[in-house]
């Protein structure tokens, strides 16, 4: 009898539960929190759910909606054109489909982030992780587990706001350049709701996971979930955005492949 092929070995380990298919994606509603920005600038939408039809009158068999969402609205994939230092790269329909589907390591600073929520990963962080876990996945993913996802519940908490603007987790601007500039890794995945730290507005450059990372051709996670279920490495992300045509990003279906012993 023949050997099954791979695929047919994937099939029957997902349905004996072999490989785990862990959902990495908040769920998508009015309530899902969204950026804020200052209100000079413009803002993205909240999602929202316009009914076409609901087994009435104006469609008696079917429920459908129409709906109003900003591409970084909920978890989402950033394109590399998202940012002015990648504005002649690829938009997210253009984004090659072998990248999305790729390996991750998790880096789990939770402790750190409790205790800060201002916290910066540094590329000496980064540096211990690989000493205890072997490189970073070449063509992979770096996912940032914060514990930031217990907080999704509302707006409020999850944007971590004060006068001084949002206090969340994230990279420093020399561990972002190195993410972008040295790491062999195609993106950066994280649970808040953007790839960046609330204070990165301060920083120099500004924002400098989306500036170097969008500028260097790759690409950005946020608002993932349930990061905690997932090994330090092993694991292989399935990312869904929308092929969104000139479009900066996406929300995404985002999924992990997990091995179970």
């Amino acid at each position: 009898m023949p050997e099954p092929s791979i695929l047919a070995s994937l099939v029957s380990a997902l349905r004996s539960g072999a490989i785990e298919v862990v959902d990495l994606t908040a769920p998508l509603s009015s309530s899902t929190p969204v950026l804020q920005l200052p209100p000079e600038f413009g803002q993205t939408a909240v999602f929202e759910l316009d009914e076409i039809s609901r087994y009435d009158d104006r469609g008696p068999a079917w429920y459908w909606n129409n709906f109003r969402s900003g591409e970084h609205t909920g978890t989402h994939f950033d394109a590399p054109n998202h940012w002015v230092t990648g504005k002649d790269l690829a938009d997210v329909a253009s984004v090659p489909v072998n990248r999305l589907v790729a390996p991750a390591a998790v880096l789990d600073f939770t402790a750190e982030a409790r205790e800060n929520p201002d916290f910066l990963v540094e590329v000496d962080h980064v540096k211990a992780w690989e000493a205890e876990h072997g490189p970073l996945p070449d063509g992979g993913w770096l996912l940032v587990r914060t514990g930031w996802d217990e907080r999704s519940y509302a707006q409020e908490p999850f944007l971590n706001a004060d006068e001084n603007g949002p206090h969340t987790p994230g990279l420093s601007a020399e561990c972002a350049r190195w993410v972008a500039e040295e790491s062999p890794v195609i993106g950066l995945g994280v649970e808040t709701v953007g790839t960046d730290a609330g204070g990165a507005h301060s920083f120099d450059p500004v924002f400098p996971c989306h500036s170097y990372l969008m500028g260097s051709d790759k690409y950005g996670l946020t608002q993932l979930q349930n990061l905690a279920v997932l090994p330090a490495t092993g694991s292989v992300v399935v990312a869904g955005p929308l092929p969104i045509v000139t479009g900066s990003g996406s929300p995404a279906r985002v999924l992990a492949l997990v091995e179970r012993s």
